[in-house]
């Protein structure tokens, strides 16, 4: 009995320890930097794009791309995902303003360039900047929100507090605390974890047409996150399930042509 006591010790410290240990950690995990500096666009292939620092109410500098759009287009503010950064978006950022649609892509805190470091809070204040500026410069309907995978809590943020003309969700979630408990089912991750990003709780409040894309494969989001975070929707809008597409692969399946007919509303 004395071993056996032992051994449920050492394991319950082991336990103990690794919950340390990803509470400690847990920013790091949903928000994995990677090792890019400030890039201009220029330098990136986007020379039709404009470096800009904005400040955030929290006194953070952070860097955005911005391709402006032609009169009478539509303008994508883009939120990335959170391994993203914008100098490796720049293909993708071309792509979606070859027919004169505006960018307004947001380099979070901390990442490439932007001071800071990355929180769900400090994010949706870089969010408040980025959309900041694009309202400075274009009418609210004019404004398509783009976000991919984290981006897509940001998104619906934004969405939900303030006028947009469409929303895209590529990949999203109800919450990012539902898809790490599905990924950590023996951790009480709803109590350990900090930044939620509740999406299935802001939802509701999105009153501009959506477009929800998900690859029927995404082994990083599963799709029924995004079903039900659609579920939890109002009209207008709609579902595309992309059969076999991964999580950072639609453009493969033509995601890009799917958002540009949305967002020309054809």
């Amino acid at each position: 009995m004395t071993f056996l006591k032992w051994i449920a010790i050492v394991v319950a410290a082991g336990y103990l320890a690794g919950l340390v240990v990803l509470y400690v950690r847990q920013r790091d995990m949903l928000f994995p930097i990677p090792p890019v500096g400030r890039t201009l666009p220029d330098a990136a292939g986007l020379s039709e794009a404009e470096e800009h620092v904005l400040t955030t109410s929290d006194g953070e500098k952070v860097i955005i791309w911005h391709v402006p759009a032609k009169p009478g287009r539509p303008v994508i503010l883009y939120f990335p995902g959170n391994g993203d950064f914008l100098a490796g978006l720049a293909g993708r950022f071309k792509a979606v303003t070859a027919g004169g649609t505006g960018l307004v892509a947001l380099s979070y805190r901390g990442y490439a360039g932007s001071s800071g470091a990355p929180s769900e809070e400090g994010i949706l204040r870089d969010a408040a900047a980025a959309y900041a500026f694009t309202t400075a410069r274009y009418a609210a309907q004019r404004i398509v929100v783009w976000g991919f995978s984290l981006g897509t809590g940001v998104a619906v943020a934004v969405a939900s507090e303030q006028p947009v003309g469409k929303l895209i969700l590529e990949a999203p979630y109800t919450s990012t605390v539902d898809v790490a408990a599905s990924a950590f089912p023996f951790v009480p991750v709803r109590l350990l974890m900090r930044d939620q990003f509740r999406s299935d709780e802001r939802i509701a409040r999105v009153t501009a047409p959506l477009l929800l894309m998900h690859g029927t494969e995404d082994p990083v989001i599963p799709i029924a996150f995004g079903e039900r975070l659609f579920a939890l929707a109002h009209q207008p809008k709609q579902l595309v399930r992309v059969p076999g597409g991964g999580h950072d692969n639609l453009d493969s399946f033509g995601a890009h042509e799917i958002a540009r007919h949305f967002i020309d509303g054809s």
